[in-house]
């Protein structure tokens, strides 16, 4: 039985990773195929290596482009590795182009979809993104839900309940894995940038780092709450290109740095004291590790991490930023508790049903 897996995103990367190797102890045969999306050595290389992911497979290479584009080059280059393959099941993962150019060429061929994080809504037709998560789940053959609100949000949309499978969160697996060795790699970066009590600041989408009417006012609130709380702020390259004279204008407080690895990423967000960022996967880990979580997002598809995290939406209302991280500043915390099912096994129970329903499709 034959099981491929389609990454292309780092956020990918995390999420395929514990389930390969459930799928190896269980006795799968595996194919790992890599998009190119993201296809620079710190985007890709750097993270198989680190989360002790095989080479790939296949490497498609697609590289940039509008969102069209790169679907369209990642279908019809992946069309003839399935037609090769011949896969019994496709593990998609989240919510990038790959995952819904991969979805639609296996649904044409009649290829069996498996969707990692299926069911997560923003309720937000602008994100991409959100775009990405709708045609998948409508596609795919099984979806497995990291959370309840996943299972209500596709039964709401007329996916039936056989398909459906709680399995809790597999970016939380690779959390539980790596922590360890993410805390004996702290010490070091904690001397090397002279840390004791800080804030980490991460911002990577384009509507609030491409937009010089969100972003100037956004960078200029980080200078001011910097001055009460150093913040570390890995910038992404394409950021600081775009806003290197604005950036270099902030108080020293306001640490750009370049971008971190994964286990240093991880550990920083284990010890600050309050994360302030615009990515999904963070509200996730800051929920797990019990680090307060600012999002500059105006909606998410993780409520999970709002409702039982620790997690404040704030959007653009910079009022709301300020009273929220002063109340970091001073010990306050939202109650965290255990989510059922991000328990770092969410993998294994992927593993435990795909060993009973990866059959080929009969359509």
């Amino acid at each position: 039985m034959t099981v491929l897996h389609v990454v292309g995103a780092r956020p990918n990367f995390m999420k395929a990773a514990p389930v390969y190797r459930a799928l190896a102890k269980a006795g799968f045969n595996q194919v790992l195929v890599h998009t190119g999306q993201h296809y620079d050595a710190l985007m890709s290389d750097v993270f198989f290596q680190t989360l002790e992911i095989p080479a790939p497979d296949e490497s498609l290479n697609v590289g940039s482009g509008s969102h069209a584009q790169q679907t369209a080059a990642i279908m019809s280059k992946f069309e003839p590795v399935v037609l090769e393959r011949k896969p019994d099941v496709v593990l998609v993962y989240g919510d990038v182009n790959s995952t819904v150019a991969a979805a639609l060429v296996c649904a044409k061929l009649g290829v069996r979809v498996a969707h990692v994080e299926a069911g997560l809504r923003s309720f937000d037709r602008e994100m991409p993104e959100e775009i990405n998560r709708l045609v998948t789940d409508q596609l795919s053959d099984l979806l497995f839900t990291p959370s309840p609100d996943g299972d209500e949000n596709l039964k709401r949309e007329g996916v039936g309940s056989e398909k459906i499978f709680l399995v809790g969160n597999v970016m939380i697996d690779t959390l539980v894995q790596f922590l360890p060795k993410a805390e004996e790699l702290f010490a070091g970066i904690k001397e090397k940038l002279s840390l004791d009590r800080f804030g980490l600041v991460t911002l990577h989408r384009p509507s609030n780092v491409d937009d010089e009417a969100t972003f100037l006012p956004m960078l200029q609130v980080l200078d001011e709450l910097s001055r009460d709380l150093p913040l570390i702020f890995p910038v992404h390259p394409r950021t600081r290109d775009r806003w290197s004279a604005q950036l270099k204008q902030c108080n020293p407080n306001l640490r750009t740095i370049e971008p971190l690895g994964y286990l240093e990423f991880l550990g920083l967000q284990k010890h600050a004291t309050v994360v302030i960022t615009d990515s999904g996967g963070i509200q996730e880990e800051t929920t797990y590790l019990g680090t307060p979580c600012l999002t500059l997002r105006e909606n998410t598809e993780r409520p999970i991490t709002i409702t039982a995290g620790t997690n404040v939406l704030i959007g653009r209302d910079w009022k709301l930023l300020r009273e929220q991280f002063a109340k970091s500043l001073n010990g306050y915390q939202k109650q965290s508790g255990q989510i059922p099912l991000w328990d770092g096994h969410a993998s294994d129970r992927i593993a435990e049903i795909l060993s009973r329903y990866a059959k080929p499709a009969s359509r």
